[in-house]
Parts: C-alpha cells; structure tokens; sequence
C-alpha cells in the first residue's frame, strides 16, 4: 500500500489521498458501530431512533449515556458497547495516523542515507 523503503517518498498529491481513503476508512468503520449501537439502544432498550441515535454517539464520543437505562438488558449493552467504543476509538486514531506516521519514519530514513 505504501512506498517500501528503497522507494522515493510519494509526492504530496498520493499522501493526500492516502489521507483521504484513511479518513474514508474511518468514517465507515464510525458509521458502522454506531449504527449498530443505534439498533441495540432502539431493540434492547426499547428507545426511540433519536433516543438511540443520541445515546449511541454519547457512548462513542466517550461522554457517558443520557437517559436512564430501563431494563438489564439494556446495561449490559451499555457496558459493552461503552468498552467496544473505547477500542474502536484507537482503531480508527491509528487508522487515521498511519499515513502520517509512514511518511514520517519514511522520510527520516530516506535522511539516514
């Protein structure tokens, strides 16, 4: 995917689409979990689509739930999908970070030699 350490570094104009399909990346892998926390605060804990739509980006932004959870049920997925969160949450810092941290490291080892 990237250049290889014998290579030139890429111009300016494939990093910055190496940074946009990262970005892309990032945002379907985002879109994804909280669509699928949506569905479980709207199935699990009876919520309506706004309910479940604000509860879930609370938990993935990392902020906390909002209304009082009803059931059993219902906390356990909050405490799942608040631990998943976290997890997803250095998933996509480092799929964002890649590029970045490749042309760095790239760069200075093409000025080692």
């Amino acid at each position: 995917m990237f250049e290889r350490k014998h290579e030139k570094l890429a111009p300016p104009s494939v990093f910055a689409k190496r940074m946009a399909v990262s970005a892309a990346e990032a945002a379907g892998l985002a879109g994804a979990v909280l669509l699928a926390g949506i569905m479980g605060y709207h199935w699990i804990a009876g919520f309506g689509w706004v309910d479940s739509l604000l509860e879930a980006s609370m938990i993935l932004g990392g902020m906390g739930p909002v209304n009082q959870l009803p059931n059993q049920a219902a906390k356990v997925l909050a405490s799942g999908y608040a631990l998943f969160s976290g997890l997803v949450f250095i998933a996509l810092i480092g799929i964002i970070l890649a590029p970045i941290s490749h042309r760095m490291l790239h760069k200075f080892h093409m000025e080692g030699k």
